[in-house]
């Protein structure tokens, strides 16, 4: 029987509640296990180190975690997912997707990889750095059908993009992929609004630090697949590097999860009335934020989100005064908490991305991101509005840079993501 995805949410990883006779999930904080058969013990260990999912003794936390492993079970359920496999951070995934090219395709000396900015700028970083081994080669999503090469061995994208809120359309870039695995980034949608996997991704990946976990108190990755081969070679990178999610990590993602769609659907409705609101401030050269005809809105995604971004028309300078200016929402990097978050990307989350690519990409020294909570839209808007006055009184009439083309600066205008 199926349940609809709020119930799922309520229930994922609680199937065996009843026979436990528990009403929340256990939490094992055992770092060894007993091994009572040193043979079952021995081929459970050479098992769990190959991949595994599970095997009859557990061994050791960092090959078979408990706790760890009823969360990767829920997340997979609720992103239509055969697998799941959850990592210390967001990054630290992302990390062993790019080593397990490595136990995929052990010919390679380099792996070929097609990566799409924007992306978180920590995921730019790594991308960018060479650190992993991987020949990346950065391009447009116009451009993947005709840069993928038969030695291509994955195409990175993030959809809704960080900071741009840019989407792509999901279908098209598996078409163009041509069989060429592809991961998609979903932090920003959740499986509440887009799930991937349904419109042919290989890969999903969540910094679970943000809307799963939902309370800032925790920093956790996941990546769901429904390929097992993929599934296997990327829990044996995590046996091979021990970045391991702690089981009290997935202990708080777990108690989050069934306010998952609440959480999502309430900020998003109040992101909604503020991208308007911003929209009207002379302070405000251009808001991002996705259109409600967005083309792919209903299709593949469900609701436009809770993240906004907008430029000041006083640039940088006015950016800072703003966060300086706030006094309810929390000048802060991340996002997906209950409360509001603002933060800067290019001095922050995407300054370590080359300034000549941040700009190319649309990232401006005048952006804001928000991350709208659950706080009232009145109250969010008075502190906005308080912090757009006092920028606008210190910060200089001109803007210190030029517009680029890929970020427009009409005076209001809405620009689509």
């Amino acid at each position: 029987m199926g349940y609809d995805f709020d119930t799922s949410a309520v229930h994922a990883g609680r199937e065996d509640f009843l026979e436990l006779g528990v009403h929340t999930a256990p939490l094992d904080l055992s770092s060894t296990y007993p091994i009572p058969d040193l043979e079952e013990g021995t081929a459970s260990l050479e098992a769990l180190a190959h991949g595994a999912a599970d095997a009859p003794q557990k061994i050791y936390s960092r090959l078979n975690q408990p706790t760890v492993a009823r969360f990767e079970g829920a997340l997979a359920k609720l992103e239509g997912a055969e697998h799941a496999v959850a990592y210390a951070s967001g990054m630290a995934a992302l990390t062993a997707v790019l080593l397990a090219l490595r136990v995929r395709h052990p010919e390679d000396a380099r792996p070929h990889v097609l990566a799409l900015r924007p992306i978180y700028g920590g995921s730019d970083h790594l991308l960018d750095h060479g650190l992993t081994g991987c020949e990346v080669e950065w391009v447009q999503a116009n451009e993947i059908a005709r840069k993928v090469r038969p030695e291509t061995r994955l195409i990175i994208a993030e959809t809704p993009a960080n900071p741009t809120l840019k989407w792509l359309d999901l279908e098209q870039l598996v078409a163009d992929a041509q069989g060429t695995p592809v991961l998609v980034d979903s932090t920003f949608a959740t499986p509440v609004l887009q799930t991937p996997i349904a419109h042919g991704v290989t890969l999903v990946l969540h910094s679970a630090t943000k809307f799963l976990g939902g309370h800032g108190d925790v920093l956790a990755g996941i990546v769901a697949t429904s390929d097992e081969e993929w599934a296997a070679a990327l829990r044996h990178v995590r046996v091979i590097t021990g970045a391991c999610m702690h089981p009290m990590a997935a202990y708080l993602c777990l108690r989050s999860l069934p306010t998952l769609p609440l959480r999502v659907r309430r900020a998003t409705e109040t992101a909604t009335e503020l991208a308007d609101f911003l929209a009207e401030q002379p302070a405000v050269s251009a808001v991002h934020y996705p259109k409600a005809d967005h083309p792919l809105l209903g299709s593949q995604m469900l609701g436009r989100g809770s993240l906004i971004s907008f430029e000041l028309a006083g640039g940088y300078e006015a950016a800072a005064a703003v966060m300086k200016a706030v006094k309810l929402c929390v000048p802060a990097v991340s996002l997906g908490s209950t409360d509001t978050l603002i933060q800067h990307p290019a001095g922050l989350t995407h300054h370590v991305v080359p300034e000549e690519q941040r700009v190319a990409a649309g990232i401006t020294a005048g952006m804001i991101r928000l991350s709208v909570g659950l706080e009232s839209f009145e109250d969010l808007r008075r502190d906005l509005s308080q912090a757009l006055a006092l920028a606008a009184t210190t910060a200089p009439a001109a803007a210190p840079e030029q517009p680029s083309a890929a970020a427009p600066q009409a005076p209001n205008s809405r620009v689509e993501s």
